[in-house]
């Protein structure tokens, strides 16, 4: 390692999941090496621990095909103004955070133009999932591959992509959060659901009128029943106003404080496929998945994706545990008739929550050790 008063680690994070890694990231690193320099891109987080970005993150935090294709312009004057500030200021290391439509771009130029920058690539891109053609080109331009998913590593070497370490996923770091304590976990025992349509406005506008006749027919089977729902504040007021009209009363929840103290003291959950998924794993919240987008985008998905499921706990285990309603699956009748058993304590209820003690086996990382703090360990042994 050169002088640590000398070392500077150049981050690039394009979107606000990857500013989170990037700002433990980087405490992590100055923990270890706290005369480090950081430059690169990232947003609030990773500003508060002292970065000043090279632009907005915002320039280039964008999904979906439209928004993209509005934005090209913008985009590609980004990655290369991100590409020429690295390879003038030829730091110690590139570390590159998730969003490859992006970061991948900016490393292969970086790369072509100076093949002495070591280049670590946190985040694997779901190449096992769809496209796995692109393991193998990423060996010419990422050195080496941080995966928060456990079975990433093997999978990575099955298709012959670069050297991948998993380190861990940041969920693992707030099982404090998830897991109930005493009083909470009597509180299971209740009739309490959990409804998780989702993050973006799109997943809540397909997903809640099918949820709302779920939890109908769920009612009808079972009786009464608590419904909390954690909304992300920019949606908060729109799912409010959904489901005032609701047969069964909702409670829209705000914040994170509200929608984990939730998970910790829910029996069942109803949530879109996602992130979230595994959250409820972790907590050990028996759960039904549902997704739906528009028809176009489904045969796509269909073409490309090569997994029995969409769900990561699924994924995680190699068996499908969970049920999952997709498309014209996802109806009333089959996510209620999926509900009825986790919520009256049936055997499936308990297959999950097993299988959910076997996901959290898989997802640790060694004792004493954190996602940030092995993430950190490797960036510091290339520079």
């Amino acid at each position: 390692m050169s002088g640590l008063a000398r070392t500077n680690i150049f981050i690039v994070a394009g979107e606000e999941s990857g500013d989170q890694l990037g700002f433990k990231l980087m405490r992590a690193v100055r923990a270890r090496a706290p005369d480090v320099c950081f430059s690169g891109i990232g947003g609030k987080a990773m500003m508060g621990e002292g970065l000043s970005p090279l632009f907005p993150m915002d320039d280039i935090a964008v999904m979906g095909f439209l928004p993209v294709l509005a934005r090209l312009p913008l985009l590609f004057k980004r990655i290369a103004q991100t590409a020429e500030a690295i390879i003038a200021q030829k730091p110690d290391v590139l570390v590159i955070i998730d969003s490859p439509d992006f970061t991948h771009r900016v490393a292969r130029i970086v790369r072509k133009a100076d093949p002495k920058i070591p280049i670590i690539n946190y985040v694997s891109p779901t190449v096992w999932a769809w496209r796995p053609g692109r393991a193998k080109k990423m060996r010419a331009y990422v050195d080496h591959l941080l995966a928060l998913l456990p079975f990433e590593p093997q999978a990575h070497l099955g298709l012959g992509g670069p050297l991948c370490t998993y380190v861990g996923h940041p969920l693992i770091e707030r099982l404090g959060d998830l897991r109930p304590n005493a009083a909470e976990t009597a509180q299971r025992a209740l009739p309490r659901l959990l409804l998780l349509p989702g993050s973006r406005r799109s997943e809540v506008a397909r997903l809640m009128p099918i949820f709302r006749q779920t939890v109908a027919l769920l009612v009808n089977t079972i009786g009464p029943v608590e419904v909390l729902l954690p909304a992300v504040d920019r949606l908060a007021d729109v799912i409010t106003k959904q489901v005032r009209d609701w047969p069964v009363p909702v409670k829209v929840l705000r914040g994170e404080t509200e929608k984990y103290a939730a998970f910790r003291s829910s029996r069942a959950a109803l949530a879109a496929s996602g992130t979230v998924t595994l959250e409820l794993a972790l907590a050990q919240v028996p759960f039904v998945a549902a997704y739906k987008v528009n028809p176009v985008e489904a045969m796509i998905t269909r073409r490309v994706v090569r997994l029995s499921s969409v769900i990561l706990p699924n994924i995680i285990l190699g068996e499908n545990v969970v049920p999952e309603f997709l498309q014209e699956d996802c109806t009333a009748v089959n996510l209620s008739s999926a509900l009825v058993p986790l919520m009256r304590g049936d055997v499936a209820r308990d297959v999950q929550l097993t299988a959910f003690d076997h996901v959290n086996e898989l997802m640790q990382v060694p004792a004493g050790e954190s996602p940030s703090g092995l993430a950190a360990k490797i960036v510091l042994a290339a520079v």
